[in-house]
């Protein structure tokens, strides 16, 4: 009797062995199911949902056409000067043999001609609950950052400044559209902050009132004085 008990007690401590390492790779089994699932709804409750803006159909909100960019009608002494500018540097990057920045002045000057003699053509804004429909292309909400009003040659102008690298700003003419309801439309959708000056633009700045390219016209006002003297 005694040595059956022991044959038995051998036995099922085998079988309880051979249990052991089931039991433990079940476990894990199990664990993992567990973990696989906990990560399956954890991704299901952090999916980025679809933005309320981008649901539906494309809503356009305010229309309106504008020149591409800021124009002024230049004098002679605008030209005059550009051509003098580019021929004095022209001289001295001869006599340094620097040929290839001979050809960015030439390509500089020309592009400056340009601009300045034909005027820009129109084209179409549209602000949508999308994003900014500009030239038939759309920049999405998401990816403008902020926005503020500029001025130059006495015209306004919208300066959207984006995320991307290019384009990292959008220059959008007011022209005779309503200043009011692009102010509202874009101040629900993004923060009206205006950038501090970089050096670059204080240099630009700078270069521009020392060395002006053309004669400012006269003020009325100095204009009556000399008349009335």
């Amino acid at each position: 009797m005694a040595a059956q008990e022991r044959r038995k007690t051998k036995a099922s401590a085998a079988a309880k062995k051979v249990e052991e390492p089931i039991d433990a790779a079940s476990a894990d089994a199990k664990a993992m199911a567990d973990r696989q699932g906990k990560r399956a709804d954890s991704s299901e409750r952090t999916a980025p949902a679809v933005p309320e803006r981008e649901v539906g159909e494309e809503e356009v909100l305010l229309t309106w056409k504008a020149p591409v960019r800021p124009f002024k009608k230049r004098d002679r002494d605008y030209y005059t000067t550009i051509a003098a500018i580019a021929f004095l540097v022209i001289i001295i990057l001869g006599f340094l043999r620097e040929f290839l920045l001979i050809a960015v002045v030439i390509a500089f000057a020309f592009v400056s001609y340009v601009f300045a003699a034909i005027p820009p053509e129109k084209t179409e804004h549209k602000l949508t609950n999308r994003g900014i429909r500009s030239a038939d292309k759309l920049y999405r909400w998401i990816d403008l950052r902020r926005y503020w009003y500029s001025e130059k040659y006495g015209q306004r102008m919208v300066v959207v400044q984006t995320v991307m690298l290019f384009p990292g700003q959008l220059l959008l003419m007011l022209g005779n559209a309503d200043e009011g309801k692009i102010k509202k439309i874009f101040n629900e959708r993004l923060p009206h902050e205006e950038p501090e000056p970089t050096f670059l633009d204080k240099s630009a700045r700078w270069l521009s009132e020392k060395v002006p390219l053309e004669k400012e016209p006269a003020s009325p006002s100095s204009t009556a004085g000399k008349s009335s003297a």
